[in-house]
């Protein structure tokens, strides 16, 4: 083995012909589900550009995106599946496997890192003997370390399944999150307000939100105290 081997071992790539999940008689659009990709194509010059849109459509209606079910969303399209499935395996928030039933994205990119990111993460492992990119044995819980989520101003944070953010962490808010998802509890949308905000809008940007959270002083990483 080279010395270049050693350094940077090769990585056996993925079975390029797995075994489909779903059979070809699960693989069909309903008719509500092609009028609505129907309407998304409209929307753009060229109907491929609408593959972000019909993954996601695919991935609510089969829970993730299997190879055979990106390929399906390239066929509706009139795309190579190589395309589609680079869109696919770009982003976080597309499931190429089976998730559990709360996926919690621990954003690690350097706001998030320097503010302890990487502190949450392994606390997350910790406590549900996973470790980042695995799912916890009930099913129950797949955790992941993904890049910005957008949102560095109440970092350290995370977002629970492609849905609602979790601010300015901490363990034990961490341990409360948890607590309450294994109950079935989602956390609500919450405003994290400006300071700024607080004469100017009363504290609350958004009129939409079910609860609101202060802006607070970011911390520093456990590593570099």
């Amino acid at each position: 083995m080279s010395q270049f081997d050693i350094q940077r071992p090769v990585v056996e790539l993925p079975d390029q012909n797995p075994d489909p999940v779903f059979s070809e008689d699960e693989l069909v659009w309903t008719d509500e589900e092609k009028e609505q990709i129907d309407r998304y194509k409209a929307q753009y010059p060229e109907p491929d550009a609408a593959i972000m849109r019909v993954l996601w459509i695919a991935q609510e209606k089969f829970g993730f995106l299997p190879p055979e079910v990106i390929q399906l969303c390239a066929d509706t399209l009139d795309m190579p599946f190589s395309k589609a499935f680079g869109v696919a395996t770009f982003y976080t928030q597309y499931y190429k496997e089976e998730q559990g039933k709360f996926v919690l994205d621990v954003c690690t990119c350097f706001t998030c890192q320097f503010t302890g990111g990487y502190d949450i993460l392994h606390y997350l492992e910790e406590k549900l003997d996973i470790h980042a990119g695995e799912t916890t044995d009930d099913g129950m819980f797949t955790l992941q370390e993904v890049e910005c989520l957008g949102c560095c101003g109440s970092a350290p944070m995370m977002q629970v399944t492609n849905g609602p953010y979790v601010h300015n962490l901490t363990k034990e808010k961490v341990d409360e999150l948890v607590d309450k998802l294994k109950k079935g509890e989602m956390p609500k949308f919450t405003s994290v307000t400006l300071p700024q905000d607080e004469d100017e809008m009363g504290g609350n940007r958004r009129s939409d939100a079910e609860t609101t959270e202060t802006y607070k002083t970011q911390p520093r990483s456990e590593a570099i105290k």
